[in-house]
């Protein structure tokens, strides 16, 4: 039981997500910065305060830290399927 629940964890931390969950990840990543940025300007220019802007700022920043890089499950929906290595006409693997 202590080795599956190693083995979750080890998996988990190893950090592999497919292709699909790498673009996903910058799209997330690219529309929560975005969207952090727009909101701390706004409070910054209601409040104007440039404290609470840089606040809000890097709580959003935090936030899209924890939503991005950890490997997520969601994250690893699609693995790349690989070919098999192929031997050539001597008898060597030939991998590609």
């Amino acid at each position: 039981m202590a080795d599956a629940l190693l083995e979750q964890i080890r998996d988990m931390l190893e950090g592999q997500i497919d292709f699909e969950g790498q673009r996903l990840a910058e799209i997330l990543a690219t529309s929560l910065l975005i969207a952090f940025g727009t909101l701390a300007a706004a409070v910054g220019f209601l409040y104007g305060d440039i404290y609470l802007t840089l606040y809000v700022f890097v709580a959003g920043t935090i936030f899209t830290a924890l939503a991005v890089i950890p490997p997520w499950p969601f994250y690893n929906k699609n693995p790349a399927q690989w070919q098999n290595p192929q031997r050539g006409i001597s008898g060597v693997t030939i991998e590609m």
